[in-house]
């Protein structure tokens, strides 16, 4: 596995948005803008002082089996809220990163709120005009505190 094709496997899960933050690929459960949760990240670059590729939402009962696999150990940050860290591409075979990340995407998705949850289930044209309106309400909010 690596990041091209774990990063085309998320983009298929329902509901999946990626943004560029953080210095890596930050994949939602919904967009940000109407409340979504991100639900993994991945690193762009690799260095020495970062070992971590990728991480990901384990979820309180999965979290203490995973950090005892060689190569995956508490996110920094995020372990407080059950992510963990993978140091590797090789940890997983192919089904097993699949397996993973998409029980991190439901259990994000179990998460979000009832109002997100209506919003997800609209057609997709209702969604992106709800989403596009929201974007600009927070962009001016945004606008409006730096002035």
């Amino acid at each position: 596995m690596d990041l091209d094709r774990l990063r085309a496997y998320l983009l298929t899960l329902p509901h999946v948005v990626e943004t560029v933050q953080f210095g890596g690929l930050v994949f939602w459960v919904g967009d940000k803008a109407i409340g979504g949760k991100m639900f993994a990240m991945m690193r762009l670059e690799h260095n020495e002082s970062r070992t971590r590729v990728i991480s990901f939402a384990a979820g309180p009962e999965r979290y203490a089996e995973l950090v005892e696999i060689d190569g995956i150990f508490p996110a920094p940050y995020v372990a407080r809220i059950f992510w963990v860290a993978v140091e590797r591409w090789n940890v997983f075979r192919t089904a097993e990163w699949e397996q993973e990340l998409c029980a991190a995407h439901e259990l994000t998705f179990n998460k979000l709120t009832p109002r997100v949850r209506g919003i997800l289930a609209l057609p997709p044209a209702q969604q992106r005009k709800l989403i596009a309106e929201r974007t600009k309400l927070l962009a001016s909010r945004t606008a409006a505190k730096t002035r």
